[in-house]
Formats: C-alpha cells, structure tokens, sequence
C-alpha cells in the first residue's frame, strides 16, 4: 500500500524504514533546533501525510535518542488521524539534566507507525462484561 507524502518545504525528506519490515518510518527534522535540559520544542518535518481511512499514525520517539540523549516526545504517542494534511510537527522534550540536545536538519527525530483503527460507536451501558483483570488499575498486576 502506498503512503503518500507532500513535501512541503525544500528540507522535508520522505520519512523511511532503516531496515526491511521495520515498522516505523523515521521522521526527520526540516531544520535546526537547539533543545535546552527540560525544555520542549516544536520540530517540523516538512512534510505533510495522507493517512488512509481506517488508519491513524502514531508518532513514536526514537528508542536511541531517548536512552542516549534524554530526548522523547512530550506527548507520546503522539496521534494523528486520517483526516489531517497539515504538516507533521514533533513536540520534543529534552529530559538530560545537565546537556542540551542539539537537532540539525535531517536528523532523525521521531518514527511513525501506522496502525488500522476500527470503527466504533460509543455507547453508555448498565454493566460491562466481565474479564479476567477486572478493575485492578496501577499497580495491580505487582511491583517488578
């Protein structure tokens, strides 16, 4: 299935897989941003994307960069619906105490995934079914 993309402005590269059967595509940033210990940046990829219908895309950090480096997305998984033809923004955050994060153009910053979302009708009921986890929350399920 193609995945079409809009290049948007000249730095904007064709988010790609690093390896065959990868499920991210890694989103590079269309210009360069210093990110402070703690700070959050908006990154923008220069690029736009039509997510098909049934689908969404997940916006993921880079597993590297965040034990390496301290950089993550401040909202992830960040979500973008099928409907959006914007460009794709990353919102960074830079949790290194002491070190800066230094973005330059073309870096990979974020992966996308795209995943099949099912159509579904919320409705208020009198009770749900029962399930094995029940309504144990936080820490139900033990400490390690």
């Amino acid at each position: 299935m193609e995945l079409p993309f809009r290049r948007l402005r000249p730095e904007g590269e064709l988010p790609s897989a690093q390896h065959p059967g990868d499920a991210g595509l890694d989103l590079r940033a269309a210009e360069g941003v210093t990110v402070k210990p703690g700070e959050r940046a908006m990154v923008p990829t220069g690029v736009a994307v039509a997510i098909p219908d049934g689908h969404a895309a997940l916006v993921l950090p880079r597993s590297g960069l965040a034990s390496k480096r301290g950089l993550t997305l401040a909202n992830a998984p960040g979500l973008i619906d099928a409907g959006y033809r914007g460009e794709v923004i990353c919102a960074v955050v830079n949790l290194d105490p002491h070190e800066p994060v230094e973005i330059a153009p073309g870096d990979r910053i974020a992966q996308l995934v795209i995943v099949a979302v099912p159509e579904l009708s919320p409705a208020f009921v009198d009770e749900l079914p029962d399930s094995t986890r029940g309504t144990g929350g936080f820490g139900s399920t033990g400490t390690a």
